[in-house]
């Protein structure tokens, strides 16, 4: 396999309705990540980029979140309909999705 030009990493991590923490899944995660797994197969994919579901990746408050390498760039609140284009603009243009990137401050 030859290494990946970006590799997307979406939470799916779910908690305990009422957890203090939320959770991405109560947020809708798992059709962000079918609708990324969708694309991948309709644009072949695979052969450039690698898709990961992961669990907690921090900000679970502000989930969906989906984290791109290699520029380590996180979106939140992230929708499946968001998802063609975050595939489009970033994946294939390298232009980062501005309405969806994480304010600077949420690792605070």
């Amino acid at each position: 396999m030859p290494k990946p030009k970006k590799h997307i990493l979406v939470c799916v991590q779910g908690r305990p309705a009422g957890h203090p923490r939320g959770s991405c899944q109560s947020n809708d995660c798992n059709s962000v990540y079918q609708a990324f797994m969708e694309e991948f197969q309709k644009g072949n994919l695979w052969a450039d980029y690698l898709l990961t579901n992961t669990g907690c990746l921090g900000p679970c408050h502000a989930g969906p979140t989906v984290l791109v390498y290699p520029e380590g760039l996180m979106y939140t609140g992230v929708k499946a309909t968001d998802v063609p284009t975050l595939i489009d603009e970033h994946l294939k243009n390298d232009r980062p999705v501005e309405r969806l990137v994480a304010h600077p401050d949420i690792w605070s």
